[in-house]
């Protein structure tokens, strides 16, 4: 059998994440997506059913798929039971995670949000749990996993994801570094979580023979490599990020973004870049680069 027809042939892992509302299922659910699951949240019941039935004819090759739902759907209580009866085991292999928390943690996230309980509208939030355990008490039963979230942190949540669901001991997918250069002049990229300025080098863009290449550019690199400050700045950043990554890795990081930038963004940053971006991949560390201003021309 070919490696497409055993693809083709091998059941689509399914999660099925449910719950009592405010315990967490839209946080559980961004952790499948670091995981590389396909997933969807609160589906109508209809379209929930022909999800399960067939996943391939809407989500084409994917072969991990996530789906939030809960008592939001209307009719749920009723339907849902029998839509999970209906699954066919050789087309879907299904895991369901029931997630829960104490009264008291569940009071507490609803008034910090400030968004009504959906059973308790015009009555108290206790009683609109109360209401919804008793509803959710048979489906409970029949999960494979019931996860408490009342004492654990975000951090903690995502590591018991990954050990259930990426096999056990194998921690969080590896944290993608993402460099983008970019000219001072032209604004520090959104969203960077560090920003290195090497405006101090010498630039290029005085150099009448260099002044059109870039950082990419041969010429420009062996000019800034007969710089000293060059090969003490790569050292330095090189030991920053060797310190500094691991650490948010352990944090559970999904990215990082670091911003290099010099004047214009077409010589220094971009081969400061360029040189970070092989000592990463030396490194084994997941790595795309983004010359922010060259990429505009």
């Amino acid at each position: 059998m070919s490696d497409a027809a055993s693809d083709a042939a091998r059941p689509v892992r399914l999660v099925i994440i449910t719950g009592l509302s405010g315990s967490g299922k839209s946080s559980i659910a961004k952790c499948f997506e670091d995981l590389d699951f396909y997933t969807v949240d609160n589906l109508p019941l209809p379209l929930l059913r022909d999800l399960l039935a067939d996943p391939r004819s809407l989500v084409g090759e994917r072969h991990s798929i996530a789906v939030v739902t809960d008592l939001r759907t209307p009719g749920f209580a009723a339907e849902f039971p029998r839509i999970v009866a209906e699954i066919d085991r050789e087309l879907v292999r299904p895991t369901m995670l029931f997630l829960e928390a104490s009264d008291e943690v569940l009071i507490r996230r609803f008034s910090e949000t400030r968004r009504p309980h959906p059973l308790a509208t015009n009555r108290s939030v206790a009683e609109g749990i109360e209401e919804e355990r008793a509803l959710m008490a048979d489906l409970r039963a029949q999960a494979d996993l019931v996860f408490d979230t009342s004492d654990s942190s975000i951090h903690e949540s995502r590591e018991f994801i990954y050990n259930e669901f990426a096999g056990r001991g194998a921690g969080p997918p590896a944290m993608i570094v993402s460099l983008v250069t970019f000219g001072f002049k032209h604004g520090i990229p959104r969203g960077s979580d560090l920003v290195l300025d090497v405006r101090f080098l010498p630039n290029p863009y005085f150099e009448e023979n260099l002044r059109e290449l870039t950082g990419r550019d041969d010429e420009v690199v062996a000019f800034l490599r007969e710089q000293p400050d060059f090969g003490i700045l790569l050292d330095k950043l090189e030991g920053l990020l060797d310190f500094l990554l691991p650490r948010y890795q352990t944090e559970n990081r999904s990215y990082l973004s670091v911003a290099i930038g010099c004047t214009g963004g077409h010589h220094r940053s971009v081969a400061v870049g360029e040189a970070l971006r092989s000592w990463l991949e030396d490194g084994e560390w997941p790595v795309r680069l983004i010359h922010r201003e060259l990429d505009a021309q």
